[in-house]
């Protein structure tokens, strides 16, 4: 497994949890050199590249009339273009070995609007049509296309939306209106992941698989949000 992050301490320090199985890679997603060369360290290391999880994401939370220009291309830079870069790197390498898996993560809100974060959201939204038409195009080569859409899971990220270092049992409280009424877990994310990376999910592409608790579900009463 090749561990990838612009946060190299952070990255080094995920890869010797897993141990012996893991090696790092300092990958800026926006970057083409440097996909080129997280794609080479794969091969390197592991003499083949069988699955792409994009998973690197910002978020900014500026309605649409206060959201700067530039920072709206940024959310979009990371969050799309980072997957379209990767999958550029990535699927002709997959394609000499015989196929892959690549698994996008999107969001809930690449599922539905949400007031607030246009940025995000319209990143998300592209994430889920980049993948459709990716797995349209990858098919014949053996490569599956999917997207996992989490809701809200317990990360930095979720608590960048709420603008508050929350603790983990006020997130459950907020989310306690779900059908799994709590907050979603990294775990969670990772084992939908899993799924569609690995051969199980040999007859899924180009759909998404939704992670969220019950959120997309509809709506009842006493609902209540970050």
């Amino acid at each position: 497994m090749l561990v990838t992050d612009v946060l190299e301490d952070v990255g080094r320090t995920t890869a010797d949890e897993i141990g012996a199985a893991a090696r790092f890679q300092a990958l800026d997603v926006t970057d083409e050199a440097s996909w080129a060369a997280a794609v080479a360290a794969c091969t390197d290391a592991f003499g083949r590249l069988d699955v792409l999880v994009n998973n690197a994401g910002i978020i900014n939370s500026d309605p649409v009339l206060e959201v700067p220009p530039a920072v709206f291309r940024k959310v979009l830079d990371v969050n799309l273009v980072g997957p379209y870069l990767g999958i550029r790197a990535a699927a002709p390498v997959m394609a000499e070995t015989g196929g892959g898996s690549i698994v996008n993560i999107s969001s809930v809100q690449g599922i539905l609007g949400r007031a607030g974060t246009p940025a995000y959201t319209a990143s998300k939204f592209g994430v889920r049509g980049l993948t459709k038409t990716v797995a349209l195009e990858l098919g014949a080569l053996g490569i599956r296309v999917n997207s996992v859409h989490p809701g809200g899971v317990d990360t930095a990220l979720i608590r960048a939306a709420a603008t508050a270092d929350l603790p983990t049992e006020v997130l459950d409280k907020v989310h306690s209106h779900l059908p799994v009424p709590r907050v979603g877990q990294p775990e969670d994310i990772a084992r939908a992941s899993l799924y569609l990376a690995s051969e199980e999910s040999s007859y899924v592409t180009g759909t998404e698989l939704i992670v969220d608790g019950g959120l997309t579900a509809g709506y009842r009463a006493g609902r209540s949000t970050l």
